[in-house]
């Protein structure tokens, strides 16, 4: 009789499990696929200060194989007409996870310190020019889809950008806090 309750008990935790929704596959779940996500946001911003930071997909979905269109843009909406931002080679950064695969998708930027000199309402706009970077530990289907992304190929998958702008209004040596935007996007690749 006991081990007839411990393995009801059991069955029921189960099936309880089972019943359960979750908004995405939990990661790692190598049976995942495209179709089991939803795309939420092509668009978002993030607001700090005297800065509006945007983060956009130009599309919902996109053929296998081929390049993303995605941008990020920085507006100044302070009160001058003109402020210097000190960034590394670019403000704009854009590391990804395609969710199928729970691949992580770097973004590597070279750290010069750069001015650029913003114009109050005029947005300053970049695009996505490829991301990716493997090692020689890394398993060969990881590189494999890495060289894939670094070639603007993107294969099939679910990917979220949680990308950020990073820059100072002051040179870092004068003590200045620096400003981190983010937002998040999403978007779909599909075999067509």
């Amino acid at each position: 009789m006991k081990r007839l309750l411990h393995f009801l008990l059991l069955l029921l935790t189960l099936l309880l499990a089972a019943c359960g929704t979750a908004e995405e596959p939990a990661n790692g779940d190598s049976s995942a696929s495209v179709e089991d996500y939803t795309v939420k946001a092509t668009e978002a911003e993030a607001t700090e200060g005297d800065f509006i930071y945007r983060l956009v997909s130009e599309k919902e979905e996109y053929a296998s194989g081929g390049p993303v269109e995605l941008y990020a843009e920085l507006e100044y909406i302070g009160d001058l007409e003109t402020i210097d931002i000190f960034h590394a080679a670019s403000p704009f950064y854009f590391p990804m996870e395609e969710k199928t695969r729970s691949y992580e998708i770097h973004y590597g930027m070279e750290e010069p310190l750069i001015t650029t000199t913003l114009t109050k309402g005029e947005p300053l706009r970049e695009k996505y020019s490829g991301s990716g970077g493997y090692s020689d530990q890394d398993d060969d289907a990881y590189i494999e889809f890495t060289k894939n992304i670094m070639n603007k190929q993107f294969l099939e998958g679910y990917y979220v950008v949680e990308g950020y702008a990073d820059f100072y209004t002051e040179p870092p040596e004068n003590g200045q806090p620096n400003y981190k935007l983010q937002a998040e996007i999403d978007f779909k690749v599909v075999d067509k």
